[in-house]
């Protein structure tokens, strides 16, 4: 491989799909124009708000353009601004969160030593501002030692598995992918953005990926969708078209292994909700690729999800009060 840097130029239109996001847009726009190294547009798709968001917007002038449409959701606002986009390349924020100064130059530089690559993500900032707490997804020294030395993984199954798959706020994608793998679900509630990424990976599974922190993503915003209760049904939707799917593109094994991490993962966090029958559900319909001893440990803590539930917050507070968790969560709702 060709380490050499080269002079490509790089025009970078960023996708801010924004409803009723006035208190926040100013943030994010700010934090895109202080880039040192320039997008050459910024498109913040009004999805029909009814607050200031769009007034807001169009006072900022060239190089931002606001686009007024009706409410059809987040995956219908990135389409428009992805089919509206005049740049080769695409970038994701959401009008809540926020680009650190160099995210651009340093993924742009990136893509220049590694120009087989079409698409690449980055570390980020966890930030629960309002309980003054925030920290990286992944420690940058650990997903050095992930990379062994390269700029990019292999997989981006492999890459997530580890803790470095990035997030929609540091997806920098060549426009032309995105358009193979298609457009964001529109009527997907849940899981949208996965849902692309994992279809641009069967056609493109080597993704570049920063570890210094690009972006902060605030968690603390009231209206945020990832506070909502596990949506167990959407959630297996998507794995199950994306098992069909990843067979069609040869990657059917891989996509089990992923399968399996995503399905303890996402069950670990039920057991705060006391969501015993979702977590059963879960069991069922993915037994066979699951441990058989993880399915009956799991099938006994949900025959009691109250007293699980409350052992779970109890063990969660324990290890917030002697600081043993790194990566800064929420805490989980009761």
């Amino acid at each position: 491989m060709d380490n050499r840097p080269n002079d490509t130029p790089y025009r970078i239109t960023v996708v801010i799909p924004a409803y009723n996001a006035g208190r926040y847009v100013g943030r994010a726009l700010d934090s895109v124009l202080a880039q040192t190294y320039p997008a050459a547009e910024i498109l913040v798709v009004d999805d029909g708000s009814t607050d200031e968001t769009g007034r807001i917007a169009r006072s900022y002038g060239p190089p931002v353009r606001c686009i007024r449409q009706e409410n059809a959701g987040v995956s219908a606002a990135r389409n428009t601004g992805v089919e509206a986009a005049g740049g080769d390349w695409i970038a994701f924020l959401d009008a809540d969160d926020e680009w650190l100064v160099d995210k651009l130059r340093l993924q742009v530089g990136l893509l220049r030593r590694n120009p087989e690559l079409v698409w690449t993500a980055g570390n980020f900032i966890r930030c629960l501002c309002a309980e003054n707490r925030r920290g990286p997804d992944i420690d940058p020294a650990r997903a050095r030692r992930l990379l062994a030395g390269c700029e990019f993984f292999d997989s981006y199954f492999t890459a997530y598995r580890q803790g470095s798959g990035g997030w929609t706020g540091t997806m920098l994608i060549r426009k032309q992918a995105l358009q193979e793998a298609g457009r964001f679900p529109v009527g997907r509630q849940k899981g949208e953005d996965l849902d692309m990424w994992w279809r641009i990976a069967y056609r493109h599974p080597a993704i570049g990926y920063v570890p210094e922190p690009l972006a902060v993503y605030h968690m603390n915003i009231p209206e945020s969708i990832s506070m909502e209760r596990f949506a167990v049904t959407m959630y297996c939707a998507l794995l199950d078209e994306h098992l069909v799917l990843s067979g069609e593109h040869g990657r059917r094994a891989e996509f089990e292994r992923f399968t399996a991490f995503l399905v303890r993962r996402w069950i670990r966090g039920m057991l705060f909700q006391e969501q015993g029958p979702d977590v059963r559900r879960m069991l069922r319909r993915y037994e066979r690729l699951l441990p058989a001893w993880y399915v009956a440990v799991m099938r006994l803590l949900t025959a009691f999800p109250r007293c699980t539930a409350r052992a779970c917050h109890g063990i969660s507070r324990l290890v917030r009060f002697f600081k043993l968790r790194r990566r800064i969560t929420r805490a989980p709702r009761k």
